[in-house]
């Protein structure tokens, strides 16, 4: 079987290196601030977003665990405002939409009014050889509804400069899925 965060990582790390500039769109408990953080270094530097304080907590504290460098800033704010924070071009970005994972607090989840600014905003953000990876959680409504805006978003990208792909597990239509923008 194909694990999937595996997967993520292999298309970012194509991309990704020490020095480089990478954003997490929705840090969460930290896993994707933390593989950032390592893999551009002590050179680099990583922004990452999250509305809740709970999950500004949460990956401080995986980032001291992990022995992640000193090189991100956690803002406490929402992903669609990344423009006011990061100006410089970005080699990586991430998004996992949905609700904060082990919080019990399924009702605060991203929502497709922030989703599309935010992920046009990383769009415009990537620099030549970037990666975009949104991975979508249709097993509730708001994340269903987001994939399906983000399909109909990315299929009207000319692919002349983006390459857009999806990897979905057909025979389980509730599992998680990732979209994949490169630019070239």
């Amino acid at each position: 079987m194909v694990d999937l965060l595996d997967l993520q990582k292999h298309f970012i790390l194509n991309h990704l290196k020490e020095g480089d500039v990478a954003v997490d769109f929705t840090m969460g408990n930290g896993g994707d601030t933390l593989f950032l953080s390592k893999t551009v270094g002590e050179h680099g530097r990583v922004y990452a977003f999250d509305i809740q304080e709970e999950a500004l907590s949460s990956t401080r504290q995986r980032l001291l665990d992990g022995g992640a460098p000193e090189n991100y800033t956690l803002i406490h704010d929402s992903h669609h405002n990344v423009k006011s924070y990061v100006k410089e071009p970005i080699k990586a970005g991430m998004f996992n939409l949905g609700y904060l994972p082990r919080s019990g607090r399924k009702e605060v989840t991203t929502m497709r009014k922030t989703t599309m600014p935010a992920v046009e905003a990383a769009l415009s953000l990537l620099a030549d050889d970037g990666i975009l990876m949104v991975a979508v959680y249709p097993g509730h409504e708001e994340g269903r509804l987001e994939g399906e805006m983000l399909e109909r978003y990315f299929a009207t990208l000319d692919r002349r400069h983006i390459c857009v792909f999806c990897f979905k597990i057909v025979n389980s239509p509730t599992s998680p899925y990732f979209y994949f923008a490169e630019t070239r």
